[in-house]
């Protein structure tokens, strides 16, 4: 976990290129079978570096994936603070927007009313009001087929 948090310090300060092979790489040492919680976050880090919506929504699946072979209990192992289910409604907003920016709008939509279903698993903190901006405005976008990358979203922007 250490190792990707770096990789993702480092992508979130403009070096993209290098934190993306950091990351492929860890991706290759974890594997597809490796800790679900790692692959989790890898993938879920890894799907704000790319540009192309079709290659973060590639990444945001393999997420959503992991997520759910993670066990309520290894997320208290790693964080004693953090729950499974706060993992959602980013993992499906995510993917609502990845939809979105395709042009698939019938799967942003479902993916953007599974958001909104476990939005109340979101913490009352400043991460929790910055999904739920988030949600409101993929929504928006959703509603308007508009499929421009928003600017307030993770990572670079085409």
């Amino acid at each position: 976990m250490e190792a990707i948090g770096r990789a993702v310090v480092e992508g979130r300060s403009g070096g993209i290129a290098p934190a993306r092979r950091k990351l492929l790489a860890l991706w290759s040492t974890i594997g597809v079978t490796g800790d679900p919680l790692h692959r989790c976050t890898l993938a879920h880090y890894l799907a704000d570096l790319y540009e192309d919506p079709a290659q973060g929504l590639a990444w945001n699946i393999r997420a959503l994936d992991a997520a759910d072979a993670v066990t309520e209990q290894r997320v208290q192992e790693h964080h004693a603070g953090l729950r499974l289910a706060g993992f959602y409604p980013s993992l499906h907003l995510n993917l609502a927007d990845d939809y979105r920016r395709l042009g698939s709008f019938d799967a942003a939509t479902e993916h953007m009313n599974k958001a909104r279903e476990h939005a109340p698993d979101l913490p009352q903190d400043a991460y929790g009001a910055f999904l739920r901006a988030a949600l409101d405005e993929v929504a928006e976008a959703i509603s308007q087929r508009d499929t421009t990358p928003r600017g307030s979203a993770p990572g670079p922007t085409a």
